[in-house]
């Protein structure tokens, strides 16, 4: 009698008599088969799913070893190494309700990324990145509202973003290295890192989008096609640390100083190779934690502020190379132990020391400089007549 009850104890709790759900085996079954086997490497993850034994069973000794995480019955976590596996993905993935992670990363698979996986109810990291995906990214997505996770870059997607914003969850998103087209749409209000990076992306920045992002940390939409100003209130948002716009068409910038009460952790700015026209903005300055200010070809004009080089500032990487700006060079950059690395080169400036490497790159030649600055400058002496 004490026996009976002992194993009855042991059917019970044991994780060793666990088994996968009968729809949840059918989805890994029709997941592998969408993958060529002539992609599936010998000593692949894939090559050991052997569908004999049960995908949740415990101990696992020869079958399901990689690839498969499950928690008792239930497959969690879905996670092919990267070996060129190339396939499509199959809708029945949706069957895995308590799927958590997602990852397919860096293989081969191709065609339309299923409407269906984002009836995925605890699904928190899609990550397809380094795929052949195409089509658009359907507006489904949005319905997966406990995504903290997704990871679509270097794919070949297309079209319009969707509104994300019902994604409140939503912590990083990367979308790089794809086909996209049209605006910003209304993004994510939990979003900490934000990577649409080498799209077609166009239009502006507007405060829509961004509405609400207060924790928002990294902003990296270089090589696209957006335009018009960057208003002041971008540089002020709360969290933000690092902003990359190169690349695009951009043609004026506002920046304001952020209030007494801020703590501003802006760190890094590159806004090279736009239309920039105007004056350097002053008040990127006041950027208590600045280091690295990059505005290389742009179309900049008149000095190089003072403030820049004032004692105690926090920038360290200062590129300005490339653009119309006149004047001499503060002398701040050239005093002191030299904390600034960067360029001043292929401006217009008349007096920038050779013995410095800030002004290794020549300067413009003076017609050129005369033609964009309305000045004659003579060669031979440091000082310049308007016209």
């Amino acid at each position: 009698m004490a026996t009976a009850v002992l194993l009855l104890l042991l059917a019970v709790v044991s994780p060793s008599l666990a088994s996968a759900i009968p729809s949840e085996t059918a989805a890994l079954r029709a997941f592998k088969s969408a993958v060529k086997p002539s992609s599936i490497p010998p000593a692949s993850c894939l090559a050991k799913w052997n569908f004999s034994a049960d995908p949740c069973a415990t101990p696992r000794i020869n079958d399901f070893i990689c690839g498969v995480t499950s928690a008792g019955d239930r497959v969690v976590q879905l996670t092919l190494d990267s070996q060129g596996y190339s396939g499509t993905l199959t809708p029945l993935l949706s069957q895995l309700t308590q799927l958590v992670t997602l990852d397919v990363g860096e293989n081969d698979f191709h065609g339309l990324i299923p409407p269906s996986i984002a009836s995925l109810p605890n699904l928190q990291n899609l990550i397809l990145r380094g795929n052949s995906f195409s089509s658009t990214l359907p507006p489904s997505i949005a319905a997966a509202k406990s995504l903290l996770t997704l990871d679509l870059g270097r794919n070949s997607i297309s079209g319009p973003l969707p509104d994300l914003s019902p994604l409140a969850a939503l912590t990083s998103l990367d979308l790089s290295y794809n086909k996209l087209t049209g605006p910003l749409p209304r993004l994510p209000p939990n979003l900490i890192e934000l990577a649409l990076k080498a799209n077609s992306l166009s239009g502006s920045l507007t405060e829509t989008s961004f509405a609400e992002l207060t924790h928002l940390m990294v902003v990296e939409l270089a090589e696209n096609s957006l335009s018009g100003a960057i208003p002041p209130w971008f540089f002020l948002l709360p969290s933000l640390q690092q902003i990359d716009l190169a690349k695009n068409g951009i043609t004026s910038v506002s920046v304001d100083a952020p209030p007494a009460e801020s703590d501003s952790e802006l760190v890094a700015v590159d806004l090279s190779y736009n239309k920039v026209e105007g004056m350097l903005p002053e008040k990127f300055s006041d950027y208590p934690e600045l280091r690295s200010l990059v505005l290389s070809y742009n179309k900049f004009r008149g000095p190089i502020p003072g403030q820049y080089s004032r004692e105690g500032s926090s920038l360290r990487r200062l590129y300005l190379d490339g653009n119309y700006l006149n004047g001499s060079a503060p002398q701040g950059f050239f005093s002191g132990n030299g904390q600034v690395s960067g360029s001043f080169g292929d401006n217009c400036l008349r007096s920038c020391p050779s013995s410095s490497e800030l002004c290794l790159k020549s300067q413009k030649p003076a017609s050129i400089c005369q033609q964009a600055n309305g000045v004659i400058y003579l060669p031979y002496k440091n000082e310049t007549v308007d016209i």
